[in-house]
């Protein structure tokens, strides 16, 4: 295991992050507390110090389990939660970007959690009923509190993150140090805005769903479980996402490993901000899942991952990379200028 810094915060991190949403069964699926710890124990024994959950994450369960598991290791460890989703179904400010929700939501996390301070606490998505200049001076009272140590953002549009950014450092407050979106070969569409926009400002992009819900594990394919064969109507499970998952397949036999495995070594070569966030059930899966660090993929193996998973950028990005555009900005001159943006 190496590490990485998040972002420009400086903090050193695992290039793997423990997902904890299957800590817990009380959403019908899950690990129970025993199988967790072992999820926990294979990842934290092989370096991995950068951990995610969030306040509803099993109800509960997730946070309460790591405020077991992390006591033993709590100085060496990244705990990450998220705060916006509900806990009391029906209550109106039980939940949202707002003030009241943010300081009941860290409240029960460091309960849970059974910790000081929060190392990293995302806004776990953006409601659109509280402006971020309002969110980042919330956050920044808590920051000045003591009890969280960095902010991150997740499930936002790009022009939000940036705008509270752009905001942060004009008032002198801590800013986004890390963005978390889907990202995988079967979901590019980050790499519109959200990605360009993380390296341009280094801030670091953690990745969550890098499996696709295992579709990019090749386990949906020629399967004859009624339950897991092809769903026209998934957005996971469609034609496109399946000749994805076939090539996944293709290379991971000429390797000799898992084909998350491969799925995994793609999302990690991307850029050095992203940071995949991989979940476990089960301890045999976590350690298969890190055996993605012991190998590189082929240059032509990348190539033939990106030109199956390709995306239209659409408006203005592919507008601005045509020849015509090319040629009335620079009246032919372009290839004469030297310059590192793409």
């Amino acid at each position: 295991m190496k590490y990485k810094l998040l972002g420009k915060s400086g903090l050193r991190v695992s290039e793997i992050c423990l997902g904890t949403m299957g800590f817990g069964e009380v959403w019908t699926y899950g690990a129970n507390k025993e199988e967790s710890k072992k999820v926990f124990d294979a990842f934290v024994n092989s370096g991995g110090n950068f951990i995610d959950t969030a306040n509803r994450y099993t109800e509960g369960s997730s946070e309460k389990f790591l405020g077991e598991f992390i006591q033993a290791e709590r100085n060496n460890l990244v705990i990450a939660t998220k705060y916006t989703l509900y806990t009391q179904r029906g209550s109106v400010n039980d939940g949202g970007n707002h003030r009241k929700n943010l300081v009941q939501s860290v409240e029960g996390s460091l309960k849970r959690l059974n910790t000081d301070y929060i190392d990293l606490l995302y806004l776990h998505a953006w409601d659109f009923t509280v402006g971020i200049e309002e969110v980042l001076r919330n956050l920044q009272y808590l920051i000045q509190s003591g009890k969280v140590l960095h902010i991150a953002i997740s499930d936002t549009p790009a022009w939000i993150i940036s705008q509270g950014n752009a905001i942060a450092e004009l008032r002198g407050w801590s800013s986004f140090v890390a963005v978390q979106a889907e990202y995988s070969l079967t979901q590019r569409t980050p790499e519109r805005d959200i990605i360009p926009m993380c390296n341009a400002n280094n801030v670091a992009v953690t990745a969550w769903a890098p499996l696709a819900g295992g579709a990019l594990t090749g386990k949906y394919l020629n399967t004859t479980d009624s339950s897991l064969r092809l769903k026209p109507e998934s957005a996971r499970l469609n034609e496109r996402n399946t000749a994805i998952a076939k090539e996944v397949v293709a290379i991971a036999k000429e390797i000799g490993c898992t084909a998350g495995n491969v799925a995994l070594n793609w999302v990690r070569k991307q850029t050095e901000t992203i940071i995949p966030i991989v979940g476990a059930r089960k301890e045999e899966q976590i350690k298969d899942n890190l055996n993605c660090l012991n190998f590189d993929l082929t240059e032509e193996q990348i190539k033939r991952l990106d030109t199956i998973s390709k995306i239209d950028l659409g408006f203005p990005h592919d507008f601005l990379k045509s020849d015509v555009v090319k040629e009335v900005v620079f009246g032919g001159t372009k290839d004469s200028i030297q310059f590192n943006r793409k």
